[in-house]
């Protein structure tokens, strides 16, 4: 009996030709980075098989990161997405593409674009809610603003890493409030932000702000990310000016970016809306901006969570839009994140500062309790989508290990 191939794949494989997301890997002790696109349970070296087909695109998937393809706009994605397609469903591709794919186990996966800037952005009702009745039990649970803009700051991108990384504890100040002052030392309220993040492909010119309906021109694709979050830092720093040390030592994304249009099924309409918004940021005329990915959070191999990103108030969409408002320009690489993703249920919050309610009740896990994580913990987010016919589209994981805090 032959040897199946690589390419036919189970029914119902989260990794099939619907999907086809990117990333970039090497092989070995080979230092030489390619773009790869998930295929099953292999990576096709996207390049390589474009030269055997003499592909037009040759030279964008030939490139050590997805820079090139992402600054090439929309109708060359659409073009290298077809072209992609192809290559893997058609049998009389076959002979060029099998001996380019390798096993996902064989490969090392890098970060697979350079980013240029990094904001994150605090887009779920759910757990602003949730913070605002953990901190101001007495005053109003969202301030005036939370429903009028999606608010959001500018993290650190040079912490941006790809998954697998190990994150080292963060040290720094921290003050409880029975404290007499603040002291220094490694956080003891280390935490997770399961989010999902958006990579930005063409740029935009500084001074002209970005349309809510030319979202899709700019961003090129998501993927999951982890804000890692030092509670106890950020509490004591983050007046008046927002999140700062407590944020920017690491923020963990995914291997795997998959394209807007692997997402359509996915889409759904957003929240409806208390109050009526501006017209930059008015979402009722355009295509729905939401999308209905099913996130999954665990810790050691246990699974703790499952935050529903259909819940979320603002949109990829709407962010971009309040982003460039004021004239700030967009660059190939820029990442945003989504903020927090939490739902209305317990086991639907997207962090341990919500799931333990800042520290009052544990998590039981096989290796004991947990309010926030300890040396050696590891967290995993993957999710998925629902895609036509019935098909699910994975999304990938992200993962890191906490390690002892440095000097």
């Amino acid at each position: 009996m032959p040897e199946q191939s690589p390419l036919d794949l189970p029914e119902g494989d989260p990794f099939g030709p619907h999907n086809l997301p990117y990333g970039v890997f090497s092989t070995g002790d080979e230092s030489t980075r390619r773009i790869g696109v998930r295929i099953g349970a292999h990576v096709l070296d996207a390049g390589a098989v474009a030269v055997a087909l003499g592909s037009p695109h040759a030279a964008l998937l030939g490139a050590p990161s997805l820079n090139p393809l992402l600054a090439a706009g929309r109708a060359t994605w659409t073009a290298v997405r077809a072209a992609l397609t192809e290559w893997v469903t058609d049998p009389a591709h076959r002979a060029a593409v099998e001996p380019l794919l390798v096993p996902l186990d064989a490969v090392t996966l890098h970060l697979p674009y350079e980013v240029a800037d990094y904001v994150d952005f605090y887009a779920s009702e759910h757990h602003a809610t949730n913070v605002g009745r953990m901190f101001r039990p007495d005053g109003d649970a969202l301030t005036p603003n939370w429903k009028h803009l999606p608010i959001g700051y500018h993290g650190r991108s040079g912490t941006i890493v790809v998954s697998g990384t190990d994150v080292v504890r963060p040290s720094g100040q921290r003050k409880a409030p029975a404290d007499p002052a603040p002291v220094f030392g490694p956080s003891i309220k280390l935490d997770i932000e399961a989010e999902v993040g958006f990579v930005v492909g063409t740029p935009s010119t500084m001074g002209e702000p970005v349309a809510l309906a030319d979202f899709r021109e700019h961003v090129f694709g998501l993927f999951l990310l982890n804000d890692w979050s030092a509670r106890d830092i950020q509490a004591w720093e983050y007046v008046p000016l927002g999140p700062f040390l407590g944020k920017s030592f690491a923020t963990s994304v995914s291997a795997w970016v998959t394209p807007l249009e692997a997402l359509d099924a996915a889409r759904v309409t957003p929240p409806a809306r208390d109050f009526p918004l501006l017209p930059y940021v008015d979402d009722a005329a355009v295509e729905p901006g939401g999308y209905d990915l099913r996130i999954t959070v665990s810790i050691n191999g246990q699974e703790v969570a499952h935050p529903p990103f259909a819940t979320m108030y603002w949109t990829a969409a709407q962010q971009l839009a309040h982003m460039t408002v004021n004239g700030a320009s967009l660059r190939t690489g820029d990442v945003y994140g989504s903020g927090t993703v939490s739902g209305p249920e317990v086991n639907q919050r997207g962090s341990l500062l919500e799931l333990t309610w800042n520290g009052r009740d544990a998590i039981e896990l096989a290796e004991g309790k947990r309010t926030f994580l300890e040396d050696g913990d590891t967290v995993t987010l993957t999710a998925w989508a629902p895609g036509a016919d019935g098909t699910r589209i994975g999304l990938g994981e992200v993962t890191g290990t906490i390690t002892p805090a440095g000097r």
